[in-house]
């Protein structure tokens, strides 16, 4: 006997039926919400830190500009960054970029254009009277020569940083000789 022998013969409708019912059930079992198992938890990382907040530059301190009476007026329009103290330094220093204009304080005739004082680079001396002095250091271009005549507010030089190791202007005033201090005489609080 064959192999099949023991499975009884079932005529085609039935066996049609048979698996249009099988199909049915396991459609129907798919279509039955079971529970799912519970699920692990999902990972948990950690929040980012925020970013560091980016640094805000200190604010440029305003430059200088002509006051109304001073005796004399601002030499350059950039902000004071170092200021007069009678030992280190004997004036007052202002910043700038390469090139900006340097303007007689006051007027006066030229007596100086030089570079012979390294710790000065080169420097335009200007005298005004019998009392007073004006030197402008470090500059990259005299535009005066000496015994030249100028008046107050003419470009004299070009800010540069010949003898230090920044791009600025020393600017000194002497009277009788001595240093002073140059802001009370730029604000007009000193003539």
């Amino acid at each position: 006997m064959g192999s099949n022998m023991h499975l009884f013969p079932l005529p085609s409708v039935m066996r049609r039926s048979t698996l249009v019912a099988v199909a049915a059930a396991v459609l129907a079992a798919c279509g039955t919400t079971t529970p799912l198992p519970p699920m692990a938890p999902l990972p948990s990382y950690p929040t980012p830190a925020p970013a560091p907040p980016v640094p805000v530059p200190a604010p440029t301190p305003p430059g200088l500009r002509d006051m109304p009476g001073a005796s004399f007026g601002a030499p350059a329009s950039g902000p004071v960054i170092g200021r007069f103290d009678g030992n280190l330094n004997k004036g007052i220093d202002i910043g700038g970029r390469m090139g900006d204009p340097i303007r007689a304080s006051r007027a006066g005739q030229v007596v100086l254009v030089s570079s012979a004082l390294p710790a000065y680079g080169t420097m335009v001396i200007l005298k005004h009277d019998n009392d007073f002095i004006t030197a402008y250091a470090h500059i990259s271009r005299a535009l005066v020569a000496e015994g030249d005549q100028v008046a107050r507010g003419q470009p004299i030089a070009e800010m540069g940083q010949s003898g230090t190791d920044r791009v600025k202007l020393r600017f000194e005033i002497r009277k009788a000789g001595v240093a002073v201090d140059p802001e009370p005489y730029l604000s007009g609080r000193m003539q």
